[in-house]
């Protein structure tokens, strides 16, 4: 199993690609690297570089490293950006000579997988006393700090549901209707988080056998497995596929673009998982991961990722609801074992890729 689990990995690495969010300027700023092997990031503080891998989607990481350049222009960051699943893969793949000095945003399931690898050196920034209990590890040194959580929503388009005189599925159990055959599409598990999450969070929710046995239907009425948790909410927005299986903060970003759009949180409850960051195992620790970690919880963080994900590791006392969300959005989260996700992961993905991968996207 742990052979072939690598294997799948080298061979996702190799679909990597990254995302540009920003020129470098002087000694710091941020730029993109190519996928290709990265840079090892040199040693020393002043006018070093950092090498990030993440999953944070496109649009968010520009936004969110403004204050990081401000404060550190002598430290330029490289970042790697794909979907979960791919980034999970590729260090996995790099598991015996490690590139990465930090992983930032990405699933905390994934995380607990490197972990159970050793794979993550234990450090416990500053100010994580503030980070609720849930999105952190629970050792001291912790292995990995969560920064905010994420959780299933559909995509669905009023336009073109009106146009087919079909109403707008509230539950899971909605999207198993005959009349929306061929109207779906859903992310893949192996290379999407939200994919992950979502096929995790149905098994914790209804029992191993019943969520397959759910699936199996779901999957009749599925066009097509993508490999973002972005693009059902994506190809919704376009009327192209009408429901797409997603998350909360791109469902509502489409909505905001003016799509006709409409967010749905499933009635039984929504799988999620936690964006977390962790410090990778290296012979030289790079002094500046460490101060990136730092920064990665302070306020000036904490209040973009906010912006975008109404549920954040500093817990919010403005008891205001974000926009989008008709009600605490804590309250529709799955009762959801972070831990047993991650132990299960590997026999999940093989499941569901021998049921359904037929259906899957081309990969690019």
């Amino acid at each position: 199993m742990k052979k072939q689990w690598l294997l799948t990995a080298a061979m996702l690495a190799a679909f990597t690609w990254v995302a540009a969010c920003g020129n470098g300027t002087g000694g710091g700023g941020t730029v993109s690297e190519g996928s290709s092997g990265g840079t090892q990031a040199k040693q020393g503080k002043a006018g070093s570089e950092l090498l990030v891998y993440t999953a944070l989607e496109d649009d968010q990481i520009k936004e969110y490293l403004q204050t990081w350049d401000e404060q550190h222009p002598d430290i330029k960051i490289n970042i790697i950006r794909d979907s979960t699943g791919i980034i999970t893969a590729r260090l996995l793949a790099e598991k015996d000579n490690p590139q990465a000095d930090v992983v930032w945003g990405t699933a905390a399931t994934s995380l607990l997988v490197l972990d159970q690898n050793d794979m993550l050196e234990p450090y416990s920034p500053t100010g994580i006393e503030r980070i609720q209990t849930t999105f952190k590890d629970d050792r001291e040194p912790a292995h990995w700090v969560g920064i905010d959580a994420w959780e299933t929503a559909f995509a669905v388009n009023k336009t073109e549901m009106e146009k087919k005189g079909l109403a707008i599925p509230r539950s899971y159990e909605d999207l198993l209707k005959p009349e929306y055959k061929g109207l779906i599409t859903m992310p893949n598990p192996a290379s999407s988080g939200t994919g992950f999450l979502t096929v995790s969070g149905l098994i914790q929710l209804m029992g191993a056998d019943k969520a397959w046995a759910y699936m199996d239907k779901l999957n009749e009425n599925i066009a097509m497995y993508v490999h973002s948790g972005s693009k059902p909410a994506k190809m919704a927005g376009t009327g192209e596929y009408p429901i797409g299986i997603s998350f909360g903060y791109r469902v509502i970003s489409e909505q905001d673009k003016g799509t006709p759009v409409e967010a749905v949180f499933p009635a039984e409850g929504s799988g999620w998982d936690v964006e977390a960051n962790a410090l990778i195992k290296k012979p030289n620790i790079n002094p500046a991961a460490k101060e990136f970690l730092d920064w990665a919880i302070t306020d000036d963080a904490m209040k973009e990722y906010k912006k975008n994900y109404p549920i954040t590791a500093v817990k919010d006392e403005s008891g205001e609801l974000p926009a989008g969300y008709a009600k605490n959005p804590v309250d529709q989260l799955i009762k959801y074992d972070l831990q047993a996700a991650a132990k299960d992961r590997d026999e999940i993905l093989k499941e569901w890729t021998r049921r359904y991968d037929g259906k899957s996207e081309p990969k690019s």
